[in-house]
């Protein structure tokens, strides 16, 4: 038996190690890129936030979000760990659940598992697109760089539209919904979020914790507490990559309202700002030792200081709403900045055409798909690599097996 995958990132790789383990399949691995795992190699800031320790507790969205837990439950973090830990990576895992590898470098990864793939009955492909499918009698006829290659079965692990400069496309979804299947609307999720507040230059590249709300016409969206960054486009970091999914979709004024100082009462900190009035600090000083300069100058600017004055000079109504903005400080949103910049993608192929036990297509006999082309999409810090290795190595354990 010969089994065909098309695509060598997370998914990819973990589907091919895993219907190689019986030996009996031949698996040839088609990569159109120069080499696989190119997107894993930047993830997390080069770092590779290979699984999340809390990733089978929930955490992923799509139309039906219950459709990954039969594969975390299979392969878990706990058992995603134990395999890497076989195959020579070392790891370590924060407070938060997130999990690195041990060197913090992503190429480590990468390395295993791409030493891990140099087996007798795996054949890796690289520079190899695929463009066409076509189901027979037999299996598949899979037509790839003027070459054409014949499988038993097909595991489709092409990825999602995100990350486009580091080989997001479009071609997972062409060729399921050329083999009947369907998509939902793409869109990007973990992604920074772009403002037309004409301050944000200002603090392009601070980075504070806050607490950040999504707000819709004034009603809450989305919230979460984490690190933000300020770019010049707008705001990123964790907190923002957690809560940006869907944000400025579907009309509607948006903002998101930030609490600088989640672990101090308002009064807490009026009560030190009117400390300060005792000080001959300037007053572009009034926030020193408390935020980033360039963010406390900001801050003290909206409540209408003049910074070069002294901080004794300031009204107590200019120190209060300088306390009230260091506790809600509202930036207007525009739109996401886009799918080049997003870290995975929300939307793709419908979970509903899959069996999540197998994840082999239900239109299909002998088709599978797993990771980022189906509709799940996971939250910031893990969740969607664990998520690939999980789908991955069901779809390869699945398609392995002679009797499926």
């Amino acid at each position: 038996m010969t089994i065909g995958i098309i695509g060598g990132g997370a998914s990819g790789m973990a589907a091919a190690l895993a219907a190689a383990e019986g030996r009996e399949p031949q698996v040839v691995l088609l990569e159109r890129q120069a080499r696989v795992g190119r997107k894993l190699q930047a993830t997390g800031n080069g770092r590779c936030n290979l699984t999340n320790l809390h990733a089978g507790q929930g955490g992923y969205q799509g139309e039906d979000p219950d459709f990954c837990r039969y594969a975390l439950e299979a392969f878990g973090p706990e058992a995603a760990l134990e395999w890497f830990r076989g195959l020579g990576l070392y790891t370590v895992a924060e407070d938060s659940g997130r999990v690195y590898p041990y060197s913090d470098q992503a190429g480590s990864v990468v390395d295993v598992l791409r030493f891990a793939l140099e087996q007798p009955n795996i054949t890796l492909r690289l520079g190899t697109e695929v463009e066409k499918i076509k189901k027979t009698g037999e299996g598949f006829l899979v037509s790839a760089a003027g070459e054409t290659f014949c499988f038993d079965k097909l595991i489709v692990a092409c990825g999602g539209l995100a990350g486009t400069k580091l080989g997001g496309s479009m071609s997972g979804y062409k060729l399921l919904r050329s083999l009947g299947h369907r998509c939902t609307r793409l869109r990007p999720a973990l992604v920074q979020v772009k403002t037309d507040w004409p301050g944000i230059s200002a603090l392009k590249g601070v980075r504070a914790n806050c607490r950040a709300q999504i707000l819709r016409d004034g009603e809450i969206f989305s919230q979460s507490q984490g690190e933000l960054q300020f770019t010049e486009f707008g705001l990123s970091g964790p907190v923002m990559f957690e809560i940006s999914r869907d944000v400025c979709q579907g009309g509607g004024n948006w903002s998101c309202h930030l609490d600088f100082l989640p672990e101090l009462a308002e009064e807490t900190v009026k009560a030190e700002l009117f400390r300060r009035k005792t000080t001959a600090l300037p007053a572009g000083e009034l926030f020193t030792g408390i935020l980033h300069n360039r963010l406390g100058r900001v801050l003290t600017q909206a409540a209408g200081a003049a910074l070069g004055g002294p901080i004794a000079a300031l009204s107590g109504e200019t120190l209060s709403r300088a306390a009230a903005l260091s506790k809600g400080f509202e930036v207007p949103l525009t739109e996401p900045l886009g799918m080049d910049a997003a870290q995975v993608t929300a939307g793709g192929i419908l979970t509903s055409e899959f069996d999540e036990t197998t994840m082999e297509s239900r239109l299909v006999p002998g088709l599978y798909a797993c990771g980022e082309v189906l509709d799940i999409d996971g939250a910031c810090g893990g969740y969607n690599l664990q998520w690939a290795w999980s789908s991955g190595r069901l779809a390869g354990l699945s398609a392995g097996r002679e009797d499926v």
